[in-house]
């Protein structure tokens, strides 16, 4: 799965149109009485991004990491302030190729794994280009 669109966030980026967050949840079961109760603007900054100067949004392009809902056309949210931990998603560079790999240590060494059996993992040697640009905190990408 390649990367594309690298927009990096900075601090200023602020979004021009604050959709409104009504103060009522919205049943996923039974529906209940409407009720125009806006609580507040919504800022999805202020709830997407712990790290607004570590931060960028990339879009991804490819079906290899389907399985874990990351699908072409998806915008991931990268902090580039985390540690990758073991199984965490992350975005890489890999020989001058950006890729979204889920990040794994095994015996010692590390390999990317993707989501979709239809491909293969890539055990990361000292001969390779590697570096981690970011783990995804979160994966934009439409509803049905």
């Amino acid at each position: 799965m390649k990367v594309t669109s690298i927009k990096p966030l900075s601090p200023s980026a602020g979004s021009a149109y604050l959709p409104p967050l009504f103060s009522e949840m919205v049943q996923a079961g039974f529906p209940s009485p409407a009720q125009d109760h806006i609580e507040k603007q919504l800022d999805l900054n202020e709830h997407l991004v712990r790290h607004p100067v570590a931060t960028f949004y990339v879009r991804v392009q490819g079906d290899s990491m389907i399985d874990a809902g990351i699908k072409s056309g998806d915008i991931l949210i990268v902090d580039r302030s985390l540690e990758p931990a073991n199984n965490q998603i992350i975005v890489a560079v890999l020989d001058g190729e950006f890729t979204v790999k889920r990040f794994r240590r095994r015996a010692g060494k590390i390999v990317l794994e993707p989501a979709n059996d239809a491909y293969p993992s890539i055990t990361v040697t000292p001969e390779s280009g590697f570096q981690v640009w970011g783990v995804v905190t979160f994966i934009i990408h439409k509803a049905l």
